[in-house]
């Protein structure tokens, strides 16, 4: 089993908040993530290099995306998350993710 961390509060209540199907979709993958850790792949998660992963989430209202990293001990940490509103990931999301990645490898 792995054990599932949140980089901060804040990130944990943005993901709550997310609308139902998307955060239904969360709270699935999260529990495929808790049994498999990084045995979870496509379509599901995708490794974004340096050690950062993407959970891809979906649900009638949109895309939602959870970015997450490994711990010593069996330990994944969501970093961030976002609603996506185009097919690509901004920037500044994949920057913020890889500057708390740098913080919690630290």
């Amino acid at each position: 089993m792995w054990t599932i961390l949140y980089y901060n509060d804040r990130v944990r209540r943005e993901i709550e908040e997310w609308p139902v199907g998307i955060f239904a979709d969360y709270l699935r993958l999260v529990e495929w993530l808790e049994e498999d850790g990084l045995d979870l792949r496509m379509p599901h998660s995708r490794a974004m290099s340096g050690g950062l992963f993407e959970l891809r989430c979906k649900g009638a209202e949109g895309i939602g995306r959870a970015f997450y990293c490994t711990q010593v001990g069996r330990e994944l940490v969501i970093l961030h998350s976002i609603l996506k509103k185009s097919q690509a990931t901004p920037d500044k999301d994949l920057k913020l993710a890889r500057k708390r990645l740098k913080e919690v490898q630290s």
